[in-house]
């Protein structure tokens, strides 16, 4: 049996808009919302807690909620939700009927599972660095890089957006949960990847060669930041060596997720040998 919302007076209504507005009320509660079958299906997937299941069921049908409910392990509260209210909620305009609340995870870098304590760590790691992305689209457009890369991890210094942002779910289209990520302070990740012996490739004009040029075949984190900015000092002082992308048009610089894939591909390419 499932509960039925026909209010946007509902408290659990307001709750959910909350959740999908403000990322202060994400951080108090550890909630978040997910909208789409197949975003929820990849956060379980990646191991995260559903705590509510909404749906609609003028647009889902009650055999695909039975078959997303079996894939939940715990005993989920299920709610249905009238067209009005599923509207009202949904950020997408091609929608699937159903959301979901889940539980964050702390992403602090201390708890990236690269160390013997938390289990193996991969033997040669490629790892991609962002620092201060601040556009969800620009952000979820690295996540979908990285996953379709598939690196071992995806680590955000100074992040400037709450990860749990609901533009940040879509734009990835559900690869937040598909990799591995952290995020932490400029300081804490170069003292993580240092620790480790991980070479620091920082994508950068000044004294940089061309990213081709470079083996990123050894346990590898390509560094990058935002087009209007740049990486700060404390990356190019601590930077193995910095790499740059030829430019042959009029202008010298390229939107950051285009230029991490070109980067992070060139060390796949590197690495099929291996």
């Amino acid at each position: 049996m499932h509960k039925t919302i026909t209010s946007f007076h509902n408290s659990l209504i307001k709750q959910i808009v909350l959740l999908q507005e403000k990322a202060r009320e994400r951080r108090k509660t550890n909630l978040f919302v997910i909208e789409g079958q197949r975003e929820i299906s990849l956060a379980l997937k990646g191991g995260y807690q559903l705590k509510t299941l909404l749906f609609c069921p003028e647009i889902i049908s009650e055999e695909e909620i039975i078959t997303l409910k079996k894939s939940v392990n715990s005993e989920i509260e299920s709610i249905e939700i009238n067209s009005e209210i599923y509207q009202k909620l949904a950020y997408r305009g091609s929608t699937e009927g159903v959301l979901a609340i889940a539980k964050t995870k702390d992403l602090n870098i201390s708890n990236l599972p690269f160390s013997s304590a938390q289990g193996p760590s991969p033997k040669n790691p490629l790892i991609l660095v962002i620092e201060a992305p601040e556009k969800p689209g620009n952000i979820g457009a690295l996540l979908r890089t990285a996953d379709a890369a598939n690196v071992d991890a995806v680590i955000i210094a100074n992040p400037k957006t709450d990860l749990y942002n609901p533009n940040i779910i879509r734009s990835s289209v559900g690869c937040l949960f598909t990799n591995t990520i952290a995020t932490g302070s400029t300081s804490e990740i170069i003292s993580f990847l240092k620790q480790r012996n991980i070479n620091i490739y920082c994508a950068a004009l000044q004294a940089s060669v061309q990213y081709d040029t470079v083996d990123f075949k050894k346990p590898t984190a390509i560094v990058v930041g935002t087009e209007a900015t740049g990486l700060s000092e404390e990356w190019l002082l601590n930077s193995t060596q910095n790499i740059i992308i030829p430019m042959e048009g009029e202008i010298d610089s390229m939107n950051v997720s285009v230029a991490a894939g070109i980067l992070i591909f060139e060390a796949k390419r590197q690495r099929i040998a291996l």
